[in-house]
């Protein structure tokens, strides 16, 4: 592709794939008049193609060594191009909107702040119509959790308070060069308001954060600090279970009750 070689601190492997690929672009489906803004370009192996696609795209990239190599991969298309060399938990997405409009975002995130970047675009996300990303497989099952499983814990139930979260599809290892040690998949993220009762973001995101501190915990232990196991019982909660128990519209209730 190039003789850039991926940095490690910037969390950087290239997706190679072709097939992947074309899977995202299918996924994201973009449409005439849509603002598309992509997240962490690199080499551009998702911006090639959509920039051929669309009439014009915003990306969000840190690491300015990948800036020329880009443009030239987009060669002429690359007037289609707007490139903002920033860190993405830095920018302020809803100023990228179109008036009266919304974004769609897609990119392969750094995995090293992928976590902390969801909750970034999410404050912005009266803006914000969908997304589409690359992340550890690992981090999309969290994101997509039921109650009762494994993998269900703080970061699925935060999210519900704030999205709709679809995994997609899984990719190896072997789609990305260098190779990551871990699976990935891609993710579809749609925001919205809470689908329960929910007064105070804040005060659900202590709630969780007090609740999941310590899994094996029942609630009257792991929330004594924010309420009284009276209070867990007004909610129509046995104070007896553990968090993961719990489906979302729960812990709302829990919230309601501080």
């Amino acid at each position: 592709m190039s003789a850039h070689r991926a940095k490690k601190h910037f969390g950087q492997h290239f997706l190679h794939d072709q097939g992947v690929i074309e899977r995202i672009l299918r996924a994201l489906n973009p449409q005439p008049g849509e603002t598309l803004v992509e997240i962490g370009p690199g080499l551009g192996a998702l911006t090639v193609p959509l920039v051929a696609r669309v009439p014009a795209l915003t990306v969000v990239e840190l690491d300015r060594d990948v800036l020329a190599p880009l443009r030239a991969a987009c060669g002429a298309h690359a007037e289609r191009l707007t490139v903002i060399q920033a860190d993405a938990l830095t920018v302020d997405f809803a100023a990228l909107a179109p008036a009266g409009g919304k974004l769609r975002l897609v990119g392969n995130l750094p995995y090293n702040i992928s976590t902390p970047l969801l909750f970034h675009l999410l404050r912005h996300a009266d803006a914000i119509q969908d997304m589409h990303f690359m992340l550890q497989k690992e981090v999309v099952d969290r994101m997509c959790a039921a109650p009762d499983s494994d993998d269900y814990g703080r970061l699925t139930v935060t999210l519900a308070a704030r999205a709709d979260c679809h995994s997609l599809f899984r990719v190896g290892p072997g789609s990305f060069d260098p190779p990551p040690k871990v699976d990935s998949a891609v993710v579809r993220v749609l925001p919205r308001p809470a689908p329960f009762p929910l007064d105070d973001l804040a005060r659900y995101d202590r709630v969780v954060t007090a609740a999941f501190s310590q899994r094996r915990k029942t609630l009257s232990n792991a929330l004594k600090a924010v309420m009284p196991a009276e209070a867990i019982r007004a909610a129509g909660i046995d104070p007896g279970l553990r968090a993961e128990a719990l489906p979302p519209e729960a812990f709302g209730r829990l919230a309601q009750q501080i």
